[in-house]
């Protein structure tokens, strides 16, 4: 026995010291490196950049080498693109967990940014679905540039000629979330209940007219400056978070979509009919974090024992998704809610904007456009014909 217990200790000494191994790896910031020389004769473009993790003011305008298409891809010329939470996960390199996969100490890949609109360039070899010319929106790496590769087959979608290129940038990443938020995962009907926690932001703003189209009654819960424009893209009704806590409130639902994140699940059981289900949708920027990970294993736990379920979600850009937010955009049945647009070079401003959490609809960079700073997009909010 004694032998063993010393075994068992020495397995337990070197697993801390491992873990411990493991948190400094994952935790530790490298400085942020200089850029190589461009070769000479290659052809350039303007791209913003992060070289290491930190603060949005880490992210620089730098001139790269412009991409070429291989066989199956596309060369977009990027006129505009749009700003998640997910960039500036990437931008702090956190849940520290994902560095594993993005890069111990600094950053494998240095472009940021998701979302794009803009037009085909120049086609691979084997590509025909898509030729030079064509106005399109989609997902690819490196979006914050004037230029982006993205498979034919993959992630990107013709863009409604209704529609701007800020307007479509505004959408990949919000809008295919919304859409299996609500058809995917929640399974939403026609004549449902569903409410919206977090109903004015990017995600939010799309799960309203979304939900209306499938069919839902909707209600909304968002800040009193955000109301008119809640209701105005086709909420029922509107709870003003600030005055009231809808989970205290007599009415039940289908199907809540939680943006927020600002309940426990008992409270939301509390408002949920007996076989409905809670949606949570986007991450938690919270460091070393396990908060997501002892979630997940707490829902996985607990949701045997009840009939009212909740799910935790990840989207993944596709095209046919695309397609049918392309359709739903083109037939103006909804639209993009853009707050600000920026210039490229002001993707530090934009990242710092969207992290304090209060932006109305969605921000959007205008890569073609010159400027530091940001400027209001009055004419972008509303600006496609309201839900019907």
């Amino acid at each position: 026995m004694t032998r063993r217990y010393k075994i068992l200790s020495v397995i337990a000494v070197l697993s801390v010291l491992m873990m411990s191994c493991l948190a400094l790896a994952l935790t530790h910031d490298s400085a942020c490196r200089a850029p190589p020389p461009l070769a000479a004769n290659a052809p350039a473009m303007k791209a913003m950049v992060y070289r290491c993790y930190g603060s949005p003011e880490v992210v620089k305008l730098e001139t790269l080498e412009k991409p070429r298409p291989a066989p199956g891809r596309m060369l977009i010329k990027v006129a505009a693109a749009s700003v998640n939470p997910l960039d500036w996960h990437y931008l702090k390199g956190e849940p520290y967990l994902m560095r594993a996969v993005v890069g111990m100490g600094s950053p494998n890949d240095i472009r940021l940014g998701v979302d794009f609109a803009g037009t085909v360039e120049a086609v691979g070899e084997n590509v025909t679905q898509f030729k030079p010319g064509d106005a399109v929106f989609g997902g690819a790496d490196g979006s914050f540039g004037e230029y982006v590769t993205v498979r034919a087959a993959g992630s990107v979608a013709p863009k409604p000629a209704s529609l701007t290129f800020e307007q479509a940038a505004a959408v990949p990443i919000a809008g295919v979330t919304a859409l299996q938020a609500l058809r995917d995962y929640g399974k939403v009907r026609p004549g449902q209940r569903v409410l919206i926690n977090g109903a004015s932001g990017g995600v939010g703003t799309f799960a309203v007219q979304i939900a209306k189209i499938l069919g839902a009654n909707v209600t909304g819960v968002c800040s009193a400056r955000n109301a008119a424009m809640v209701r105005a893209i086709g909420a029922d009704r509107v709870i003003d978070y600030t005055h009231e806590d809808f989970t205290r409130l007599p009415e039940r639902y289908d199907l809540i979509i939680d943006n927020v994140g600002n309940h426990s699940q008992s409270e939301y059981r509390r408002v949920l009919t007996p076989s409905g289900a809670v949606v949570a949708v986007g991450g938690v920027n919270c460091g070393a974090c396990l908060g997501p990970l002892l979630t997940w294993l707490g829902d996985a736990v607990v949701s045997p024992l009840h009939r009212q379920k909740r799910i935790s979600m990840l989207a993944e850009l596709n095209q046919d998704d695309l397609e049918t937010l392309g359709a739903w955009l083109g037939a103006r049945k909804m639209t993009s809610v853009i707050d600000r647009a920026y210039a490229l070079s002001a993707v530090p401003a934009a990242l710092g904007y969207l992290e304090q959490g209060h932006a109305r609809g969605k921000v959007v960079i205008r890569v073609q456009a010159s400027g530091a700073g940001a400027s209001p997009a009055p004419e972008l909010v509303l600006s496609a014909a309201r839900p019907e």
